[in-house]
Parts: structure tokens; sequence; C-alpha cells
């Protein structure tokens, strides 16, 4: 019998890298990386030579001079004697404001338009459609024009000159004044124990965190639900109560009054930012709906109908079973939707509020002459944020995931 001879192994060759399928795609990646990269630093080589035969280097050291202009609405302190780097941190602030107000608005319409949108009863279905369908066909930046312009021109001043327009009152017990200036809201003022008080609201939430996932974990196990909203509410509201009595109400709220022409202290929301914020909230919330409502659709009717046999009342139904089951469909497409609200808050300008595009990529690009610095730090930081939203949302989205065994 004779012994079985292995086969002989060919040796290697540069010409295998690409006739080879063992090396082909390999190779082929190698070389790809390699263009890419000398094409990058061809393009950096070749702006670096060109900003240099126009007399000018890259350098951020106008971040520290001093910016010289005012900015209406900011979260921090600032002066037009402040630097550009603070210039545009309080633009990076007055954008994500915006990004975070607008996202929870945008989600909380669009899950009840959503919702609404597929009522038996005619008529709501069909407003609802309306609604989408307007604010899906029209640009976000008429829609914020228009909430702008019905802000300044249809609300009242904050005191009229004789013979002019009536002028405005505090709502909801001498509260809140709404002005062709801006909203004006209470704004609270912390005191001698507000610290405890805070510190007490914080350990009640997260024990209403810890009960509220003891209470599924029990539920899953032996299919007993506890009233988790009653309890939870009742250990947030309760003691905070007595600690704020017992504290002497170290919490207490500034109301704005009319001095003058115009309304003093409070907290005060400009038109420009409530116009941005509802017009990208309204534009998106549309969006968002279609989302809702293509994903309660593609749960099975069989699942609502085996609900409703064993007696579980409609918002039961949707609470409980379609919601959990639709959200896996849901949630994926909201990032989208999150991060084209966040980037089109930079259409702010339409309406002279100032995020950081109207500073950092406006006035400070144009005082200083730094074209290609601004932008790359602008184009950095819509994109940290973007990432960062996509993150948050993804890591959001796998705890619905289904596990496989």
């Amino acid at each position: 019998m004779k012994a079985s001879v292995p086969p002989k192994t060919e040796n290697f060759k540069l010409s295998m890298l690409l006739s080879d399928t063992r090396y082909r795609g390999t190779s082929l990646q190698v070389i790809t990386f390699i263009i890419f990269v000398a094409v990058f630093f061809w393009l950096v080589d070749n702006t670096l030579k060109n900003l240099a035969l126009l007399g000018k280097d890259v350098s951020f050291n106008f971040l520290f001079l001093r910016a010289g202009y005012d900015i209406n609405q900011r979260l921090i302190p600032y002066t037009s004697d402040s630097t550009h780097g603070r210039a545009a941190f309080v633009g990076i602030l007055n954008t994500l404001l915006v990004a975070f107000v607008g996202c929870i608005f945008a989600t909380i319409l669009g899950l009840f338009v959503g919702i609404l949108r597929l009522s038996k009863n005619w008529l709501v279905a069909k407003l609802m459609s309306v609604y989408i369908e307007g604010f899906r066909n029209v640009p976000v930046l008429l829609w914020i024009v228009m909430i702008f312009a019905l802000l300044t021109e249809f609300t009242p001043a904050p005191k009229a000159f004789k013979g002019a327009d009536p002028q405005a009152t505090m709502l909801f017990f001498d509260s809140i004044a709404v002005t062709n200036r801006g909203t004006y809201f209470p704004a609270p003022v912390f005191g001698e124990g507000s610290g405890w008080l805070v510190l007490s609201i914080i350990i009640s939430v997260l024990l209403v965190i810890f009960i509220k996932r003891r209470a599924n974990k029990q539920k899953k196990e032996t299919g007993k639900s506890l009233p988790t909203f009653w309890i939870g509410l009742s250990i947030i509201v309760l003691p905070t109560f007595a600690l704020y009595f017992i504290l002497g109400k170290p919490i207490s709220l500034e109301y704005p009054f009319l001095k003058g022409f115009n309304f003093k202290d409070g907290i005060h929301l400009r038109n420009s930012f409530l116009a941005l914020t509802l017009a990208l909230a309204l534009y998106t919330s549309a969006f968002i709906a279609e989302i809702v409502r293509a994903g309660i659709l593609a749960i099975s009717k069989g699942q609502t109908e085996a609900a409703s046999s064993l007696g579980l009342k409609p918002n039961k139904i949707m609470n409980l079973i379609i919601l959990p089951q639709a959200l896996r469909i849901i949630v994926p497409p909201l990032i989208s939707n999150y991060l084209n609200l966040t980037k089109n808050s930079s259409l702010a300008i339409a309406v002279g509020y100032m995020d950081v595009r109207g500073t950092l990529g406006g006035i400070t690009l144009n005082q200083t002459g730094r074209e290609l610095e601004s932008m790359l730090l602008l184009m950095g930081f819509y994109l940290c944020v973007s990432l960062m939203i996509s993150s948050i949302i993804n890591y959001y989205n796998r705890s619905f995931q289904i596990v496989v065994r």
C-alpha cells in the first residue's frame, strides 16, 4: 500500500497578493487605505501652502481674543469683553438647549399624534393626517419664520403707549407674561437649606428607580404588578413637601413685574428661542408620528384581539402589549430625527437666535477672518454631538432588543 504524499506548498510570490483569493481582499483594503491617507495628507499640505501664500497660518489663538459683541440669550455670564472662546461656548450651550428641549417636546407630541392618527374616530384621524402632512411638506425654515412672526406681531407689548394696542397682562395667577419681546416665567430662588431639599429629591428619584426595577423583576417572575406610579409619586412628593416646610421654605419664586416699558426679573425666554424650538419640535414630531404609526401597525392585530378577549381595556393594551413591542421598531429611526433636529438648529440665525452657528460660525468668523479654524471647530462640535446622541439612543435601544438564548 502506497503512502499518501502531502501536496507541495507553493512558494509565496508578490503577485499572489492580487491573484490569490486568500490575500486579495486584504491587499485591496490596504491599498485603498494608503490611497485615502495619501489624498488626505495631500489636501492638508495643499491647504497649508495656499494659506502660506496668503500670509495666513493655522492658529486657534483667536479664541482668546476679546469678542466685542453681545449675545442676547445666554445661560452663563457673558459680556462684550469676554473672549471668542467664551462666546463660542455660550453658542454651544444655546444650541444644546434648543436640541434638548426640542427633542423632548417632539417625542411627546409625535407619540401622541401617531397614536391618534390610528384612532377609529374619523375626524380625529383626519385632523392628525392634516397636521402630519402640513408640517412634513413645508420647509422647516418657513415654519421658524412664521412662528417668530406670530409671536412678535400678534402678542401685546409689555406696556403700550397712549392710543396704541393693549399692553401685556400677567397670566396664571400673575406669574407668566406673554409679550412681543418674549415670555417671562417665575425664576426659582435658592436660599439657605435648599441643597438639602435638592439632595432629598435626588435620593427619592433614585429610590423610585430601584423600586421600579424590583417591580419589573417581580412581574416577570410572578406575573404580579405593583402600583409603582402612585408609590413613586408618594416617595417623591411627601418627603419633599415635609422637608420643604421643616427647612422653612428654602426655595422661593421670583415673579416678573412690569417696570418702565418692559418686565423685569424672572426667566425671560425670547421669541427667537421659542420660535426656533417650537418650529423644530413641531416639524420633527410629524416625522416621529409616522414612525410611531408604522411601529404600531407592524404589531400583529391578533395580539390586540387576544388582549381584548382577556378583558383588557384599550389603554392597557396599548401601554402593556403594543407599545413595548413597537419600541423595537420605533426607537432606531428616532436617531435620524434627533440628529436632524439638532443640525437644523443652525437655522437659528434666521430669527436672530445666537447659537454656535451665529457665534463661532458667524460673528467670530467675520471678525477674526479665521474661516478654516472656525469651520473645523463647528464641524467637530456637530460631529461630537451627533455621535453622542447616536450612542445614547443605541444604548437605550439595546434594552428593548430580544435576547436570543
